[in-house]
């Protein structure tokens, strides 16, 4: 959160307490919150319905280092959702799942190199801190101090939304996957064309590579079924996180079952952690999948974050800003450039500093965003019309100051 803040100038706002739709800072202000804890207060901050749960849970105990009965229920919740996922492990964060993921699909294809996109986070174990070079795709070069070169000389960076650029990888080296975000949350929001994804999956498919979707961002996020399920591409392995545990600490990957199948004690790729699947987290996952699953939840969501993009883009445009930005389900985003953006190099020709006043504005008026230009926004069912009213009325304000 402190580094996220830098990039649009003051102090890092400190939270005193969540609840619903609002936030409120340790100086009494509330805030409409867009940030959401990061994606997963998906059903609003504190939802009664989850603490309750987790209230109970908490009387049997937090910890059992053992497997508990709540694990196989999120499990099974899991598997019958998410097309790709016939088997899952649970880890405690999406950095974690990512770390797993990785050496599974290395170990299943007995291959080293994988081909990530410019732009796309999975989480921050070494070997994913990588940046493109001056090309499309180029081999990664560490993006962190502490990193050694070493540790990404496995990984390889094409453009996303460019097929070209992978299939040049592809045909050069012995992949092992082809691991992305479908959609883009942490260049900003930045969805995949159909035919993109399309593509990927057959292309994996003919060069023996498997097809990650790192879902940890867009799981039960934009479709209880995923992202792909979404866009009807499935994948061979997904990641996932936040949502599935319901602000709590979570993670998992999944996939085909003669995939995690090697995975210990099933199969010889070690991968284990002392509070993964503990019993607060899958009880509040469990819960809020419940919550998504009943009928008309993922309209809402989508008619709340369809409203409060269009009146932004219209009161932006209006008062003569280059603005363009678009939202899918419950995520969201905005540039400040004519757009469409597809990819991070058309992302890094927003106006970050325009940015900065106008997220400084939107702040005085008690409306909380994502700190960063390249962070996507994410919409709950806790939000009302009325907050996203207001939300527009307070960015009509500041575009006329900015």
């Amino acid at each position: 959160q402190r580094e996220r803040g830098k990039s649009v100038g003051g102090g890092p706002v400190v939270f005193d307490r969540v609840k619903g739709a609002y936030a409120f800072d340790v100086d009494g202000n509330q805030y409409v919150d867009y940030v959401g804890t990061w994606g997963p207060a998906i059903c609003g901050h504190a939802n009664d319905e989850v603490n309750e749960a987790l209230v109970k849970a908490l009387e049997k105990g937090t910890s059992f280092g053992a497997p508990s009965e709540n694990e196989n229920v999120l499990a099974k919740m899991v598997c019958d959702a998410v097309p790709s996922v016939e088997m899952v492990r649970f880890t405690n964060s999406g950095t974690e799942a990512c770390m797993g993921m990785l050496r599974l699909v290395r170990a299943y294809t007995g291959r080293e190199k994988i081909i990530k996109f410019e732009g796309c986070y999975h989480g921050h174990a070494d070997g994913f801190l990588v940046q493109a070079g001056s090309g499309v795709a180029t081999l990664g070069l560490p993006d962190s101090p502490g990193v050694p070169p070493g540790a990404t000389q496995g990984t390889l960076v094409a453009e996303y939304n460019n097929l070209e650029s992978v299939e040049a990888l592809l045909k050069e080296h012995e992949c092992a996957a082809v691991v992305l975000e479908p959609v883009v949350g942490n260049s900003g929001f930045i969805p995949p064309t159909q035919e993109f994804l399309e593509g990927l999956r057959a292309m994996t498919t003919k060069y023996g590579a498997l097809l990650v979707f790192d879902e940890v961002m867009t799981g039960f996020r934009i479709d209880y079924g995923c992202a792909q399920k979404h866009f009807g591409v499935t994948p061979d392995v997904t990641t996932m996180g936040k949502v599935i545990g319901g602000g709590l600490p979570v993670g998992a990957y999944g996939g085909r079952r003669d995939i995690m199948e090697q995975v210990a004690p099933a199969g010889p790729m070690y991968q284990a952690g002392t509070l993964s699947g503990n019993p607060l987290a899958m009880t509040a996952g469990i819960k809020t999948l419940e919550i998504l699953s009943r009928p008309g939840q993922y309209e809402k969501l989508t008619k709340l974050t369809e409203r409060l993009v269009e009146g932004i883009l219209r009161e932006g445009k209006a008062a003569g800003h280059a603005i363009s930005g678009g939202s899918i389900s419950g995520m969201f985003g905005f540039f400040f450039c004519e757009g469409p953006v597809t990819c991070f190099r058309e992302a890094t020709a927003s106006d970050t500093d325009k940015f900065a006043r106008w997220h400084r504005g939107m702040l005085e008026r008690g409306v909380y965003l994502a700190p960063s230009q390249y962070e996507a926004g994410f919409m709950s069912l806790a939000h009302t019309e009325e907050d996203v009213d207001k939300t527009i009325a307070a960015a009509k304000e500041v575009f006329a100051t900015i």
